[in-house]
């Protein structure tokens, strides 16, 4: 499959939010990524249902929400509701990761797991055949703009193996301080979809910085 691009909402213009929803709907982007914080899980809030059913309302492409919240058990059926087609959770936020992964998959979603930068691929092992995908954090989650963290790209060489070896077909989904200049180097290291969000929306064109980072 080719690379998808998952432009961070996060980044966009929320004085201009129709604007920056149609801006994902006309570039070269495949998901509109939703980065759900609570200030608890992550050291910052963003945003909550009204934004993400605003954003649903005029997207014509799939919504991709990365909850970054506690006890992310309490939203599953909600999010479902709002239309979104991907729901990532972490690993490390939930007690019970294996339970949490069947409801999504039973409120019709595709199921994936984020890890941030201080977590071991290997923990992922039991899932590794639940998950419909995996996000690899490659910034400490909380803030959009900050700098890459090289291991990641042997963090993805790692689960891309791990993947292979289990006969999986997951995904793998990279998110934070990802570029044009990092771009290519995560896709030869075998992640699937990437989540760019400043690379995007900070960009003087977006539009040509979509097709840049997905190397058209």
């Amino acid at each position: 499959m080719s690379l998808l691009l998952a432009p961070s909402m996060l980044s966009a213009n929320f004085g201009e939010l129709d604007k920056s929803v149609e801006l994902v709907n006309e570039g070269a982007a495949d998901w509109f990524h939703l980065d759900i914080m609570d200030g608890l899980f992550v050291p910052n809030i963003s945003y909550g249902f009204p934004v993400v059913k605003a954003i649903a309302k005029r997207a014509r492409k799939p919504l991709d929400a990365h909850l970054m919240i506690v006890d992310p058990d309490r939203y599953i059926d909600t999010f479902a509701a709002c239309g979104v087609e991907y729901l990532s959770v972490h690993y490390e936020a939930c007690n019970h990761l294996h339970r949490t992964i069947y409801h999504i998959k039973d409120k019709g979603m595709k199921a994936g797991v984020a890890i941030n930068p201080h977590t071991p691929v290997d923990n992922l092992k039991e899932v590794l055949s639940d998950a419909d995908f995996f996000l690899i954090m490659s910034v400490n989650p909380g803030f959009g703009g900050q700098s890459f963290i090289p291991n990641a790209v042997s963090k993805v060489k790692r689960l891309r193996q791990m993947l292979q070896e289990c006969g999986s077909g997951a995904l793998i989904e990279v998110d934070g301080g990802v570029g044009v200049q990092n771009a290519a180097q995560l896709c030869a290291a075998g992640a699937d979809i990437l989540v760019a969000g400043s690379a995007v929306f900070g960009a003087a064109d977006p539009l040509d910085a979509m097709r840049r980072i997905k190397g058209e």
